[in-house]
């Protein structure tokens, strides 16, 4: 959730307890402090920039066949290994707060590396380190689980569709502590029953990817095992034909290994010095133990084919306790060539789904394997690309043209408007019939804010690039209502300049207009931003924090999710708050926070936390809100929290202390959240100065 602060106010989000990036990290899109033209990202950018794909690739088809005795490669081939590493790297991915996946390449990191589904992929990445360290910078370990999969998919005759190269690695696992378990994932995704977990969490089962394999709970019961697959792929956005797509090719290759009932032993987190040493026999090869089940998916495991999909029409399944202690299922009256052949209860799941989909899909992939293999294939490259972003995000010559689910925009124009003549239009508006300098100018910042305040730097998606806020679902969240009035005010000049000025521009410059009228230090204005046609895009982004919320943990991680400073959030909160009131027939709430609603001021500062404030109840909406003893001085509760959180309370006596401090905080923080979806590579930005000399007709 972000968080919106009334009608004038501003949805706000970011990253409390976040400053700059680690040193000799390479900035993260997006986060307005930091720097996208430093050192460190330039390095980055310029190593990648340089990074020899073809070389990697070919190092680890060598790998592949190179079979180490401290961890013997199933069948002679590591492929189906590195198959699962880049799967449970990427398979951590939910659309509902965009965490997960594998950017970042926080798979080396607890939470995530401690998971039951990634019992033994410390060895996986152990194998990877020369290959890692023979390419240094340029190849990030995100970048290298992912073409490790994708290779050893290629290498054994699975067709896949490119590769999108730029995943910038964390230093920790700060941004997987949602997933879970910790406490940031019990206080903002809860799970009272493990094992039934419900969305926002991306899986039923804390610590695995999907759901348990071995069914509901550890049911064996196929049906139900079915509803749930559609359950946990649905929260990553993956169709029917994706979800059976995905799980026929990672189940063509390879084995689960469950040699006994007495496991993996402790976990890297448990022990750290020697994580899973396995408690079958020797703990490797034929004595492994990592999920627990015992068998191969089909005859050849290190070969692509549709046999999987053929087996699971043709053959009739039973189940059994296997020699890990967990039910999986065998060919009944199997044959001699057929005793190796299992299936996971989730496998068994696709024939009998109650829906009836998964079944025909089934029945499709094994009467036609050129459709299972472009649907796989691009499968495969959504599954582990989804948390990239926009394609504008992607280097490499073997990236595919940008797919549907992310979201392309169109070109910009080859003329763009002269934006200095489009601000004197809208100037003009602000000064029009009808508007006061609080109205107006507050209507214009809402708008922009609401517009740009979606952006995620968790998956990169939302912003105001595309202007979707013209359309559902975002026009009709509740944070928007009247926003219409603002699009209204601005039509005029859209319709003056055609062609030339998006919407998305318009917006943005707008916005900056407005906290400018209201007296703020110049904004840098970046145009370029061009116009969705709809507002596909934003099914899954969040809507505002209830501004009667009182759950400063909601709080920070809307602001988490954004991607901002302390500093930024606090400084964003009171500009929005100092311009524009608040409107019952809007947000339902009334009054303003300052007495001078048309100034950007740090009164907002001193009113918050130099008043006593009661709570106050707004007659015809029934909303409540808070109101300053013997003043006509509003706050909202996610108001207040500033002023009783330490952390943000700092700050917020900082800005009261001082208008320069937050005018300059302000300035900085509003000029990258209006571009925070610009980007240019994994790390840069159109809007860059010191690396693209933009014309001075974009910037104003």
């Amino acid at each position: 959730m972000r968080l919106t602060l009334g009608t004038a106010g501003l949805a706000l989000a970011g990253c409390p307890m976040m400053g700059q990036p680690p040193v000799g990290h390479p900035p993260v899109p997006g986060r307005t402090m930091a720097a996208a033209s430093s050192s460190d990202a330039l390095e980055y950018a310029r190593a990648l920039a340089t990074l020899d794909i073809d070389a990697v690739k070919t190092d680890l088809r060598a790998l592949f066949q190179d079979s180490q005795d401290w961890w013997p490669a199933d069948f002679g081939n590591y492929g189906p290994f590195f198959v699962r590493l880049a799967w449970h790297c990427s398979g951590s991915y939910r659309t509902s707060d965009g965490r997960g996946g594998c950017a970042g390449g926080r798979q080396r990191f607890d939470p995530e590396r401690s998971w039951e589904d990634n019992t033994n992929l410390d060895k996986a990445r152990r194998l990877l380190w020369p290959i890692k360290e023979k390419y240094g910078l340029g190849l990030s370990w995100g970048d290298l689980f992912i073409l490790a999969g994708t290779t050893a998919l290629e290498s054994m005759g699975a067709p896949t569709l490119g590769f999108c190269a730029g995943r910038v690695d964390n230093d920790s696992g700060f941004e997987s502590l949602e997933l879970g378990p910790t406490k940031e994932q019990e206080e903002v995704a809860p799970c009272p029953v493990n094992g039934q977990c419900k969305t926002p969490l991306g899986s039923t089962t804390v610590g695995l990817i999907y759901l348990n394999p071995e069914g509901p709970m550890g049911q064996p019961i196929p049906e139900k095992s079915a509803l749930e697959i559609r359950d946990t792929f649905g929260r990553m956005a993956m169709n029917d034909s994706e979800t059976v797509a995905l799980i026929g090719g990672g189940h063509t290759f390879g084995k689960p290994h469950g040699a006994c009932p007495a496991g993996a032993g402790p976990s890297p987190k448990e022990d750290p010095f020697n994580p899973w040493p396995g408690k079958c026999g020797t703990g490797k090869g034929r004595d492994a133990y990592t999920s627990g089940f015992e068998f191969q998916w089909t005859p050849e495991p290190t070969k692509w084919d549709n046999k999987y999909f053929k087996q699971l029409v043709n053959y009739e399944w039973e189940v059994f306790v296997g020699p890990g202690g967990k039910h999986q299922w065998r060919v009944k009256n199997a044959t001699a060539g057929e005793k190796h052949i299992g299936m996971l209860t989730s496998d068994i799941g696709l024939t009998a789904d109650p829906a009836g989909s998964y079944q025909k899909i089934v029945k499709e992939f094994a009467e036609d394997p050129e459709k299972y293999g472009n649907a796989f294939a691009h499968a495969w490259y959504k599954l582990t690309t989804r948390d990239m972003g926009p394609v504008t995000r992607c280097v490499g010559k073997n990236v595919p043209p940008a797919q549907d689910w992310q979201f392309p925009l169109p070109p910009a124009p080859e003329h763009l408007a002269d934006f200095g003549e489009v601000k004197a239009e809208i100037e003009k508006a602000l000064a029009g019939e009808g508007n006061t300098s609080a109205s107006g100018a507050g209507l214009l910042a809402r708008l922009a804010w609401s517009c740009a305040s979606t952006f995620r730097h968790t998956d990169y998606q939302g912003g105001c690039n595309g202007a979707r806020v013209r359309f559902s679902p975002q026009k009709d969240w509740p944070a928007n209502a009247g926003l219409d009035q603002a699009l209204a005010l601005l039509a005029p000049i859209k319709e003056k300049f055609g062609n030339g000025l998006s919407w998305a521009d318009l917006i943005v410059l707008a916005g900056n207009t407005a906290f400018e009228h209201a007296g703020s230090t110049p904004l840098a204005f970046c145009g370029g931003r061009t116009d969705a046609e709809d507002g596909t895009g934003s099914q899954y982004l969040q809507q505002p924090v209830d501004p009667e919320s009182d759950s400063i943990v909601l709080l920070k991680n809307s602001v988490k999710v954004m991607g901002l400073t302390d500093r930024e959030f606090v400084a964003l909160m009171g500009a929005g708050h100092s311009v524009g009131a608040m409107h019952e027939d809007r947000s339902g709430f009334q009054g303003a926070w300052t007495a001078n609603a048309s100034e950007l001021s740090n009164d907002y500062f001193k009113n918050l936390l130099f008043e006593d404030y009661e709570e106050f109840l707004v007659q015809r909406t029934g909303k409540k809100q808070y109101k300053a003893k013997g003043k006509d001085l509003f706050m909202l509760k996610t108001d207040l929290l500033l002023k009783y959180d330490a952390e943000l309370q700092a700050i917020a006596f900082e800005f009261a202390e001082s208008q320069d401090a937050f005018v300059k905080a302000f300035n900085s923080a509003w000029t990258g959240l209006m571009n925070a979806d610009r980007f240019k590579g994994p790390t840069g930005s159109v809007c860059d100065h010191a690396g693209l000399a933009l014309a001075s007709r974009v910037l104003v």
